[in-house]
């Protein structure tokens, strides 16, 4: 399954500790930015709404313009919020801080902690009651109020709205984030909000007019990367985040988001990625963001049991809080290999995690539920190396199902887009693709070709194997096709029908009928095993093993009185006869096809022949 890697990313750092509760370590200067799609899809905003450090709006009678608390600098906003909420019910100032005493209202500051701690219904709450103040202020005391209060309010409503714009965008309602950012203070924040809303809503005018205002600072062209990114446009984004920590070494963290994108871009990187990783969290060791990425990482590499242990710590402290990060409770999804899926996926859908569509997509496939799968693809417009090939995949499995040349013609199209790209045509994937591509094709020789180029990266893969086998049985290669198949373990594909006749026909091929009559007696009863039955009574007799050929022959007349059935039967019975004769069969075979024809009773010269064989054998035993 596709697990997610994206999450809030930590801020640029230095060095800083970072909470296991998800909350990103502060900026150097705090200022916000727009994270790559190492988060969450709909998180891509810097987790700080504020433009300047400890501003959030320009009334400073209301806003704090001061150092921040310990509590704050060292983000335990759990902490944070509750000695403000319990200052602002008691209706006190916090005599106590000096940098708080003159703070008459604490709301700005819990609605930052809530933002922070991920609570943004609350922080959106907040805000609204901030900005619906402003408002009623500026509507029923319009005449009471000097030229610059009027200023003033109307600064602190455009700034109320543009905080609620990022909290309504990290929940996903990029619709209200864009229509209250286009109320909020203009500057830099508000174009990088407007900028990503207008990307999630697919507004690609409004995207080419807010990417022309972003500046060369550190926050624009971090939201710039996160841009490139989440477009799949990896090499720009990796090239920005290098320039960036080449001029500012003491940006850490991003580190991790370099490490994303090796991570996304090339397969063979495993080792490198997780040395970067390491390397980050010897610094911060309780990074949420790089052990979800370690986690993801050692998913690639070894499995998802392995996965998981990174990711222990953070488990923990959801367990002792009561807080579940969404974007963990998804990827423990993939790595429990689907268990809950059809429980945590499906309400996911709008939640900003792209994968969590791909990977319910993914489940329905391995259940059978081609059509689900399908419903969930039709209308997605791939833009992603993952998103062609399951678009191919639903395609190729519902076009096979249905028998429909439509969708198999859209599948080839979707495997050959992927596989002849320059970007994928050299790696594992691009040449899978490749290979399904000329399998519907039917181009037996170039499947072949591409699969073995691959064949070393798949020693024990079930699927694998089983297109290999499949393909070199289409070509009349029943040795290999055969030695293919016999590496399949999983039992599922070993009752498929499809399996079973293609391996009876290997083994009747390679002269060993009795293998491929054993499988038809292994198999459960189904209307199916006619169908086995008639498919090694045509192979058997026309390779010449006529005793088996009669086997099945007679079998077929019991089912189904056919004349056909009884002529096949008796060409079979001769030809054995005839064997036996010459020394190529063994004469103990003589009793069974006697026993053959005497059930065909109801024609005539079925006694005749064996009176026939009894009289040679009398002869000759």
């Amino acid at each position: 399954m596709i697990y997610s890697r994206r999450r809030r990313l930590n801020k640029l750092k230095k060095n800083t500790p970072e909470r296991i509760s998800g909350v990103p370590a502060s900026a150097k200067g705090g200022g916000s930015n727009l994270s790559p799609a190492a988060s969450n899809s709909h998180t891509s905003i810097s987790a700080s709404a504020l433009n300047q450090r400890g501003n959030l709006s320009g009334d400073s009678s209301t806003q704090p313009h001061f150092e921040i608390s310990s509590f704050i600098e060292s983000r335990d906003y759990t902490g944070a919020i509750a000695i403000l909420e319990f200052h602002h019910e008691a209706n006190k100032n916090i005599e106590e801080d000096p940098m708080m005493q003159n703070v008459s209202d604490l709301r700005p500051w819990i609605a930052y902690c809530a933002f922070h701690l991920g609570d943004y219904e609350k922080a959106v709450d907040l805000y609204d009651k901030l900005s619906d103040e402003c408002e009623i202020k500026l509507k029923d005391n319009a005449s009471s109020l000097s030229s610059q209060e009027k200023v003033q309010s109307q600064k602190e409503l455009e700034g109320w709205n543009l905080y609620k714009a990022c909290c309504y965008f990290f929940l996903g309602m990029y619709g209200e984030a864009r229509d209250a950012g286009e109320k909020g203070t203009k500057g830099p924040l508000r174009n990088r909000l407007l900028f990503h809303s207008s990307d999630k809503l697919q507004a690609e005018n409004d995207v080419l007019k807010y990417h022309q205002e972003i500046q060369n600072t550190v926050e624009d062209q971090m939201s710039l990367a996160a841009m490139h990114y989440m477009r799949n446009h990896i090499p720009e984004a990796t090239d920005i985040y290098k320039r960036i920590l080449a001029d500012n070494h003491e940006y850490s963290a991003l580190n991790i988001y370099i490490a994303l994108c090796y991570y996304r871009l090339y397969d063979d990187m495993s080792e490198h990625v997780q040395e970067i990783i390491d390397s980050y969290l010897r610094k911060d060791p309780f990074s949420a963001t790089a052990l979800n990425l370690k986690a993801c990482n050692q998913s690639k590499s070894f499995n998802g049991t392995v996965a998981i242990q990174p990711l222990q710590p953070i488990l923990d402290i959801q367990t002792s809080t009561g807080q579940e990060n969404f974007l963990i409770k998804h990827n423990m999804v993939v790595f429990k290999g689907g268990e809950g899926a059809l429980q945590v996926l499906p309400d996911m859908l709008d939640m900003g995690i792209p994968e969590a569509r791909l990977n319910l997509v993914i489940y329905y496939l391995r259940h059978g539920k081609d059509e689900e799968a399908y419903e969930l693809m039709k209308d997605i417009d791939p833009g992603n190396v993952s998103e062609y090939i399951l678009k191919a995949v639903v395609n190729a499995t519902l076009g096979q199902k249905l028998d429909s040349r439509e969708h198999l013609r859209r599948a080839q199209k979707y495997f050959q887009l992927v596989g002849s790209s320059q970007s994928d045509c050299d790696t594992i994937p691009g040449r899978q693709c490749m290979a399904s591509c000329y399998f519907l094709l039917h181009q037996w020789n170039d499947v072949i070709l591409y699969l073995n180029s691959i064949k070393d990266f798949f020693p024990n893969e079930e699927t694998f194997n089983w297109n290999f086998g499949l393909c070199h049985a289409s070509m009349g290669n029943f040795r290999k096709a055969e030695e293919a198949f016999s590496l399949i373990q999983d039992a599922k594909l070993k009752q498929d029908f499809v399996y079973i006749s293609w391996l009876a026909r290997c083994r009747i091929m390679n002269g060993n009928p009795a293998g491929a009559w054993d499988l038809y007696l292994q198999m459960d009863s189904n209307e199916r095993m006619r169908d086995i039955v008639q498919l090694i009574a045509d192979d058997c007799y026309r390779i010449g093993s006529f005793y088996y050929a009669a086997k099945a022959f007679d079998v077929l007349e019991r089912l189904d009185p056919n004349p056909e059935f009884y002529e096949g039967k008796r060409g079979a019975c001769i030809g054995c006869f005839q064997m036996v004769i010459a020394g190529k069969e063994s004469k103990d075979r003589l009793r069974d096809i006697v026993s053959f024809m005497r059930s065909s009773s109801q024609h005539q010269e079925s006694e005749y022949i064996c009176s026939i064989i009894e009289k040679w054998a009398a002869g000759n035993l």
